[in-house]
C-alpha cells in the first residue's frame, strides 16, 4: 500500500517493535508451564512439606522474573511502535497536505474541503492506530496462535478434539460479521466528511447564517448530517458488538470442555491436575487470539478505508503542470490568443469564447460586463488557476503553461473578490505577501492602498492583531489590506478582481492615483462592477457573453459601444463622471 512507503524511514522502531512483542508472548507463554510445575511438584508433590515449599517459592520467583521481563518487552513494543506510527503519520500528514495544497481550483472542488479536511485528520489518524496495532497484535496473536496449540497438543492430543471444534466455529462467526460490518467502514467516512462541510460552511458563512436568521435552517442540516453518522456508526458497532460475546460463550464452552476431558483423564490417572489447569490457560490463550484477530480485522477494515481515501489525494495527478522556465524577470505584457475556456464538469458549454486581446506592459486595463459574462474567468487563466481550453495565454511572449508555477505566480499579484486575512498582526498579513519585505516596504505598500490611516488608528499600529478571517475589520479595510499584501509583493502584474468594491469612490480614486504614480511599470489589470471605477483605465474592454464585445478608453467606448453608454446611463447621470478623477 502506498501510504505504508512512510513506515520505511522508520524501519528500526518497526524491527524492534514485534522483536520486544516476541519477547513478551514467549513469557506469557512460559507461565502456564511454571505454574503446572507448581501444582504438580510443590503443591501436589511426593516431597517433604519445606522441599515442596521450597520449590514453590523458586518457582513463583521465576514466574515474577519471567513477568517482569515480559513486562518490559510490552512496554518497549508499545514504545516502538507508538514511535513508528506517530512519525509515520507526521510524514504522511504532510506529504498529503502538501499535495492538496497543490491541487488546482477543480480538483480541490471535486474532493470538498470537508472530505480533505477528514482525509487529513480522521482518516490519517486512523492508519496511524493501525500501524501501531498491527506492529505489535499481529506477532502477539500469531505467536499465542501457533504456540498455544503446539503446547497444548503436548500436554493431550485429546485436546486437540476441542481445538477442531471450537476454532471453525469461530472463524466462520468472524467472517460473517466482518464481511456485513467491512463496506460500512467507508460509509462512515463519507458521512464523516458531509459533518465536516456543514460545519466548515457554517463557520466560514457565519455572518451570512446570522444575517438572514437562518441559524434552525442550519442546526437543522447539521442535525441531520450529524444523526446520519451516528446511525450508521451504531449500525456498525451494534454488528461488533455481537462478535466478542458470541466468540466468548465459544471460548467458555472450550473451557469447560478441556476441564471435562482433563477431568477424566486425572481421573484415569492419566494426566495431573497442573496439566489441566494449563491447558485451560493455554486454550483460553488461543481462543483469545481469534478474539484479537476479530478485533484486528474491525481495524484493518477501517484502516483500508482511510488508506484508499488517503490514496486519492496522495495518486491525483494536479492538472496544472510545471513548465521548464525559471527565469522570472520581464516587462509584464499579456496576451490573450484566440483564447476559449469552459469549467470542468460544464457539458462543454464555453465560458470564454475567442478571445483575442494583447495587453501592454504598464497599462491599466479595465473589464466590464455583466454578472457572469467571464469577467473572473478570464483574468484566473492569467496566474493558471485554470487552464485555456483552446489557445494562448502568454507572458511577456512566454505561454503560461511554459513556465514553471511558482516563477509565474511570483510575477502577479492577485486580490480577490473576497479577502482572505489570517490570524495575526497587520504587519504579518501583509508581509504575508512577501516575506522579505521590509517595515518601510510594508509602509510604503499600506500608503499605496490607502490604508495608512485606519492602520495607525489602532492602538497597536501595524502590530495590532487581527482576529480569524479578519472578523475585527470591516470590508474595505479587509480589502485595503489584501490590496497592500499584493503590492508589497512587488509584482509584474497586479490583479484586482472587483476587489475595490467596498470603497467609497473617493478613497478609491486617491488608491487608483496612488497606483500610477508609484507602480506606473506594473500592468494593472481591474474587474469592477462600477463604471466610475474603471473610466481613467487606459482602456476598457467590455464582456458580453463569454467575448469582448469592445475595447478602448472611456470616450472611444461612449462614441462606439452601445453596451458600454448602456451601462453608463443606467450607473451615472451626466456630469457625474468627472467624480473619479
Amino acid at each position: 500500500m502506498k501510504v505504508l512507503k512512510f513506515l520505511k524511514p522508520y524501519w528500526i522502531f518497526a524491527l524492534l517493535c514485534p522483536l520486544a512483542m516476541i519477547l513478551e508472548v514467549s513469557m506469557d507463554l512460559l507461565q502456564p508451564q511454571l505454574m503446572k510445575d507448581i501444582v504438580n511438584d510443590g503443591i501436589l508433590g511426593d516431597g517433604t512439606a519445606a522441599e515442596n515449599l521450597t520449590f514453590v517459592i523458586i518457582t513463583g520467583l521465576k514466574m515474577l522474573m519471567f513477568s517482569l521481563i515480559g513486562c518490559f518487552g510490552g512496554i518497549a513494543s508499545a514504545a516502538f511502535g507508538t514511535t513508528a506510527a506517530q512519525k509515520m503519520g507526521n510524514d504522511l500528514r504532510k506529504a498529503t497536505f502538501s499535495k492538496a495544497m497543490h491541487l488546482s481550483f477543480q480538483q480541490t472542488d471535486k474532493f470538498t474541503t470537508g472530505s480533505l479536511v477528514t482525509r487529513l485528520t480522521n482518516d490519517i489518524t486512523a492508519i496511524q492506530e493501525f500501524v501501531s496495532m498491527s506492529l505489535r497484535m499481529f506477532v502477539r496473536t500469531g505467536m499465542q496462535f501457533i504456540g498455544g496449540i503446539t503446547v497444548i497438543l503436548t500436554l493431550n492430543v485429546n485436546f486437540g478434539l476441542v481445538l477442531i471444534i471450537s476454532l471453525p466455529i469461530q472463524l466462520i462467526i468472524l467472517a460473517v460479521i466482518l464481511k456485513k460490518a467491512a463496506p460500512l467502514f467507508s460509509v462512515v467516512q463519507t458521512k464523516l466528511d458531509k459533518v465536516n462541510s456543514v460545519v466548515q460552511e457554517n463557520v466560514t458563512g457565519a455572518r451570512v447564517v446570522k444575517a438572514f436568521t437562518r441559524e434552525e435552517y442550519e442546526i437543522g442540516r447539521f442535525e441531520n448530517a450529524n444523526t446520519d453518522l451516528m446511525n450508521t456508526n451504531l449500525k456498525v458497532q451494534k454488528l461488533i458488538a455481537t462478535l466478542n460475546p458470541i466468540l466468548m460463550v465459544v471460548m467458555n464452552a472450550s473451557v469447560i470442555a478441556i476441564i471435562l476431558i482433563g477431568g477424566f483423564q486425572v481421573e484415569a490417572k492419566q494426566m495431573l491436575v497442573g496439566d489441566v489447569m494449563a491447558a485451560v490457560t493455554y486454550i483460553t490463550q488461543i481462543l483469545m487470539s481469534v478474539m484479537m484477530v476479530g478485533m484486528m480485522f474491525q481495524q484493518v477494515s477501517r484502516a483500508s478505508a482511510s488508506i484508499k481515501r488517503v490514496n486519492e489525494v496522495l495518486d491525483t495527478v494536479p492538472v496544472i503542470n510545471n513548465g521548464e522556465i525559471s527565469e522570472n524577470k520581464g516587462t509584464g505584457t499579456v496576451e490573450f490568443k484566440n483564447v476559449s475556456f469552459s469549467y470542468p464538469n460544464s457539458s462543454g458549454r464555453p465560458v470564454l469564447k475567442n478571445i483575442d486581446l494583447k495587453i501592454n506592459s504598464g497599462e491599466t486595463l479595465a473589464i466590464l460586463g455583466a454578472t457572469g459574462c467571464g469577467k473572473t474567468s478570464l483574468v484566473n487563466l492569467i496566474p493558471r488557476f485554470y487552464d485555456a481550453t483552446e489557445g494562448e495565454v502568454l507572458i511577456d511572449g512566454v505561454n503560461v503553461k511554459d513556465y514553471a508555477v511558482d516563477t509565474l505566480r511570483s510575477k502577479i499579484g492577485v486580490v480577490l473578490q473576497k479577502s482572505e486575512l489570517f490570524s495575526g498582526t497587520v504587519s504579518e498579513n501583509i508581509r504575508w505577501g512577501n516575506e522579505n519585505a521590509t517595515d518601510e516596504d510594508i509602509k510604503r505598500a499600506a500608503d499605496i492602498a490607502q490604508a495608512t490611516e485606519f492602520i495607525e488608528g489602532f492602538n497597536d499600529g501595524y502590530d495590532t492583531m487581527i482576529t480569524e478571517k479578519g472578523a475585527s475589520l470591516s470590508g474595505g479595510q479587509k480589502q485595503r489590506m489584501s490590496i497592500a499584501r499584493a503590492i508589497v509583493k512587488k509584482p509584474e502584474i497586479l490583479i484586482f478582481d472587483d476587489s475595490t468594491s467596498a470603497l467609497d469612490l473617493s478613497t478609491e480614486a486617491k488608491l487608483h492615483k496612488a497606483l500610477r504614480e508609484n507602480l506606473d511599470d506594473v500592468t494593472v489589470i481591474m474587474i469592477a462592477q462600477r463604471i466610475a471605477s474603471v473610466m481613467r483605465a487606459d482602456r476598457i474592454a467590455v464582456i458580453e457573453g463569454g467575448e469582448i464585445a469592445a475595447c478602448g478608453t472611456h470616450k472611444e467606448l461612449m462614441a462606439s459601444c452601445k453596451v458600454y453608454r448602456d451601462i453608463y446611463n443606467s450607473q451615472l447621470k451626466e456630469g457625474e463622471g468627472d467624480f473619479n478623477g
